[in-house]
């Protein structure tokens, strides 16, 4: 409980799924909560389940693409509660469209709140974190930051970006010696709103693709996700895993190497409907 009981937690798209279960997990620790999203009623039911369980919360509308607004909300919070231990770069938006479909202002949205938030809440939060003497940056990833798939394009780049940049700061931080630990978290197929919030590139269907991935690919709940999580803050951990699946597949790219690439395209062009849509049109 020492982690987590007093300690002053941020999380960022604690409005629905991952960033809620994070809260109430945090809150039912003992934790004081930072709560942001652009989602103001998803937002505002996270709040009042976290105080229910006794927590003390901030709670604010935040775009985490908009870094000026990012900073300005570190300073806030800082204010509000004297530190920061714990910042939680959860936000996120998904995206499908192949490349070759997917326009230049979609794929910057997805690297914009994707990539950019994180980097955004990681340099606003880290100057507190290491002024606190115990300092945790937990930044969001995904399987995709550790496979690539067809369809994902924008959203691969993201979140293969959060790994790569979460990998350097972990290292920066032990070079340096600062108090500040770092974990990447890469989930697998969890419950959330994400699929069914998604956009699509044109002439694709959104309807499809949200109904397969809730049907097939949301396989876990946020609440075991969030377990996962706060156990690798708790152990401090480089690196956090979520599902059976992304490990499977963490463990198919080691060993195959770049030959991961051609078994996922196979077993995409025969399950995934959207992709056998278009091959279908295609001949």
């Amino acid at each position: 409980m020492s982690k987590f009981a007093g300690k002053v937690a941020v999380i960022t798209g604690a409005g629905s799924g991952i960033g809620r279960a994070l809260a109430l997990n945090l809150a039912a620790k003992g934790a004081r909560l930072a709560l942001s999203d652009i989602d103001a009623e998803g937002l505002a039911e996270t709040v009042r389940r976290a105080e229910v369980l006794g927590a003390r919360v901030k709670s604010d509308h935040v775009n985490v693409a908009e870094r000026s607004a990012v900073l300005a909300y570190a300073h806030d919070v800082v204010a509000h509660f004297g530190h920061i231990h714990q910042v939680y770069n959860n936000a996120g938006i998904a995206y499908n469209g192949d490349v070759e479909k997917v326009a230049f202002k979609d794929m910057e949205r997805v690297m914009d709140v994707d990539f950019w938030g994180v980097v955004n809440g990681t340099k606003a939060f880290l100057p507190h974190l290491i002024a606190s003497g115990d300092g945790h940056v937990i930044n969001v990833s995904s399987l995709f930051g550790i496979v690539a798939v067809p369809g994902q394009s924008a959203y691969n780049a993201a979140k293969f970006a959060v790994r790569g940049f979460t990998e350097a700061l972990r290292q920066e931080m032990l070079i340096s010696g600062h108090p500040v630990k770092v974990t990447c978290v890469h989930p697998g197929g969890i419950k959330t709103a994400v699929a069914r919030n998604a956009s699509v590139a044109e002439g694709e269907d959104a309807h499809t693709f949200a109904e397969f991935f809730d049907k097939y690919l949301a396989l876990h709940s946020p609440e075991m996700a969030a377990d996962k999580i706060i156990a690798g803050v708790r152990k401090g951990s480089a690196r956090v895993v979520i599902g059976w699946e992304a490990h499977a597949l963490d463990v198919l790219a080691r060993v195959a190497g770049p030959a991961y690439q051609r078994v996922i395209a196979v077993g995409a062009a025969r399950f995934f409907p959207w992709i056998n849509s278009v091959d279908r049109e295609a001949r």
